[in-house]
């Protein structure tokens, strides 16, 4: 294992009903709050209606920015970063999911940047500072309602970029499984693809030594695979929820990747795919990983062939390993498939004529991953074995 800090500060309000005591946990941390949000369903839902009841009932001011859309804009982050100084915020509540509190991290550290927020995004300047956010979690998938990470899309240059910071993981995060009930379908799968691309990078590692925390993420990704195909068939099963968001949250809180390096190439190749053609995020995870494994498995096949048998119950011939290694593949692909997830660019209506340029836009400030360091070359290779 290789050396690591572990410090989250986040509170986590989990259950039934816990939407009610944010007016109190937010009124902890300042008088003066930014409501984000996306579009309506939080408030066809009656969630709009409790939060700013709670929020009000608890003696808090309120200015509310909606309109967060999927593949959250650096536009709208200007508009909040503006709001924020001119008002006097003092803490960012987002309420929905991964891209509603995305664009609340971005508004936090553009609202106590002096630039333009998006220079944080392409490390041009340090994150020095940021408002608190806080979360009332709706989606469970991207796990941004304890990470220190934000992704946001340059709709201009057709950029989608992360920043990092441990000023970013929110004060407290709400999260009721029972505001899932009425996710639709497709949704909920895209969120399990997203889980499971979190496990993923950090599974494929070359440190050594990382067995504990191997069995860990092993473990996660067979619990979301188990229990996903519970949500197609009752979408109001509480007890399913409650796993998938828990699991949600803790693949990516970090605690999972302690000690190891972790990859992130097929997150960066997916970013530009939703970056140019706005497609959801886990959808793209779908095409993209499996793609990816069948480019760099023979990096380190040992890896590969565990994956398969310890998470896919993969059990063919041990003289064979890459039998091994391709139905692990299959496998994990005929999953995605049974949640009615694309597997294909074709399905997403994607074909090659942007692949070379969104090449050179992934590895434009240098070669993506870890596991292997994936040159503009490579990652053509890896956009056409998705066709």
């Amino acid at each position: 294992m290789i050396p690591f800090v572990y410090q989250s500060p986040t509170k986590i309000l989990f259950g039934r009903e816990m939407q009610k005591q944010v007016g109190a946990e937010a009124k902890k941390v300042a008088d003066h709050v930014l409501l984000h949000y996306g579009g309506g369903s939080i408030k066809r839902s009656g969630l709009y209606d409790e939060v700013l009841r709670s929020l009000r009932e608890a003696g808090v001011n309120v200015l509310e920015l909606g309109g967060v859309q999927p593949n959250p804009r650096v536009s709208l982050g200007r508009e909040g970063v503006r709001l924020c100084r001119e008002q006097h915020i003092g803490l960012i509540l987002a309420v929905g999911g991964g891209s509603a509190i995305d664009s609340a991290k971005a508004i936090a550290i553009g609202a106590k940047y002096g630039g333009d927020v998006w220079d944080l995004f392409t490390k041009q300047a340090p994150i020095a500072d940021a408002l608190p956010v806080a979360t009332v979690l709706t989606i469970p998938a991207a796990g941004s309602e304890t990470s220190p990470n934000s992704v946001i899309t340059n709709e201009e240059t057709c950029e989608k970029l992360g920043a990092g910071s441990p000023l970013m993981r929110p004060v407290f995060s709400v999260l009721n499984p029972a505001l899932c009930f009425t996710l639709p379908a497709y949704q909920m799968a895209c969120g399990v693809s997203d889980m499971l691309a979190h496990a993923m990078e950090r599974y494929f590692t070359n440190t050594s030594a990382v067995d504990y925390s191997d069995r860990l993420l092993e473990a996660t990704m067979r619990s979301i695979i188990h229990t996903a195909p519970r949500l197609l068939e009752n979408p109001s099963d509480y007890d399913a929820w409650s796993n998938i968001m828990w699991a949600g949250t803790i693949v990516h809180n970090g605690i999972l990747g302690m000690g190891r390096e972790e990859d992130w190439g097929s997150h960066g190749i997916e970013h530009q795919l939703s970056a140019v053609y706005d497609i959801a995020h886990g959808a793209g995870l779908a095409v993209v990983f499996p793609a990816w494994m069948k480019a760099v498995y023979r990096h380190d096949p040992a890896r590969f062939v565990q994956y398969a048998q310890r998470v896919w119950d993969v059990d063919l011939a041990q003289e064979n390993p890459e039998r091994i290694i391709l139905e692990g593949i299959r496998r994990l692909e005929a999953f995605f498939t049974s949640l009615g997830l694309p597997v294909r660019l074709g399905a997403l209506q994607i074909d090659d004529r942007d692949f070379a340029q969104m090449a050179e836009r992934v590895t434009r400030y240098g070669p993506v991953g870890h596991f292997k360091a994936l040159s503009a070359q490579d990652v053509e290779e890896i956009y056409r074995l998705a066709l």
